[in-house]
């Protein structure tokens, strides 16, 4: 004989309040007792009360999903495709944009669905995924400065929120960092050390960011007296780092500090160091950019300008949470500041 699935009422006598108040809390309602939220959860617990969301979301119009989107700008082949996958797990920016996401969703029984965006039929899948209202809203992540997705989420009147500021102007909130700040926080570390030959790793030069930390640490050297930096142009990877440190001390061998655009950079940049015999800092200052777990784990650690990456994940959640519910009906930008963080490369 099967027995009958618990029911809300079978909640409510567990946890001695009424049927109402169990589908407040099971609906997500916030105008509950936190208290009593936690008697219903362990009642829910002990009578293994699973929620209908079929039915959920017709009351709360909601889904309790919400996309992921990691979008790149046009790569079409299969191996690209899987490339693509790759470097996103492999970059520990992503794992801090996921913790922030789902330390700010998991509260609010809302759970995030990864998807990928690297070629035209993937962003019109997720279009259509959100328009058949597969989840309430997306969380864009882009990797390219050309990429269609936030204009084709903004056409189609769908609520989304970006990382970062889009290069072309479109009528969605974002949440970003002020990434001049950034490098000017850099400038006045190497500064301050005494640095006098100076030069940099950016990023790449599509992306607004990396121009914006690059502006950022020249204007403050030029201010500093140091109106020319070198610089050689990354992509954000280890292995860029590399070649792009090991060209500049092709050409500028006496240089006695460096700033690279973010942490996987600088562990390149240390590393080339480190083969040709110059001692980090003592040689040759370096800071990094993120204040990454791979900051911490470089050797030596790195001196890092944070960008507080969880709490933007978590704002970015915010804010969707805050459209979707109406709470929100115009585009909203939050910005955050950088801050540095002191080790031992600088």
């Amino acid at each position: 004989m099967n027995r009958q699935a618990p029911t809300l009422e079978d909640v409510a006598r567990e946890a001695g309040v009424s049927r109402a108040t169990v589908s407040r809390v099971v609906n997500g309602v916030r105008n509950v007792d936190p208290a009593i939220q936690d008697l219903v959860r362990l009642a829910i617990d002990r009578t293994g009360y699973a929620p209908n969301r079929a039915a959920r979301s017709l009351v709360t119009r909601r889904t309790g999903t919400v996309a992921l989107v990691v979008s790149g700008a046009g790569d079409t082949s299969e191996e690209e495709q899987n490339a693509f996958a790759a470097r996103v797990f492999a970059d520990p920016f992503f794992g801090r944009v996921v913790g922030g996401v789902v330390g700010f969703l998991r509260p609010r029984s809302t759970h995030p669905v990864l998807m990928f965006a690297e070629s035209p039929g993937a962003r019109q899948e997720v279009v259509r995924y959100l328009r058949q209202g597969n989840a309430d809203g997306a969380l864009v992540v882009s990797t390219h400065p050309d990429d269609p997705l936030p204009a084709l989420l903004a056409e189609a009147g769908l609520p989304a929120v970006l990382f970062a500021r889009p290069v072309r102007p479109v009528a969605l909130s974002h949440v970003d960092l002020a990434h001049w700040d950034g490098g000017r926080l850099a400038a006045e570390r190497l500064l301050a050390r005494g640095c006098r030959k100076v030069a940099t790793v950016s990023g790449p030069w599509a992306v607004a960011a990396s121009q914006e930390r690059l502006a950022g640490f020249r204007d403050t050297m030029a201010r500093g007296g140091h109106p020319y930096v070198p610089v050689a142009e990354g992509g954000f990877t280890l292995d860029s780092g590399v070649s792009a440190m090991t060209a500049l001390l092709a050409e500028h061998p006496d240089v006695e500090g460096v700033f690279a655009a973010n942490d996987l950079m600088a562990q390149g940049v240390c590393q080339v160091l480190r083969e040709r015999g110059r001692r980090v800092p003592d040689d040759v200052a370096v800071v990094g950019f993120d204040d990454s777990s791979v900051a911490a784990a470089c050797r030596p650690p790195l001196t890092s300008v944070r960008q507080p990456v969880e709490d933007m994940a978590a704002a970015m959640a915010r804010l969707l949470d805050e459209h979707v519910r109406g709470l929100r009906t115009e585009p909203v930008a939050v910005l955050f500041e950088p801050e540095l963080v002191v080790r031992e490369s600088a």
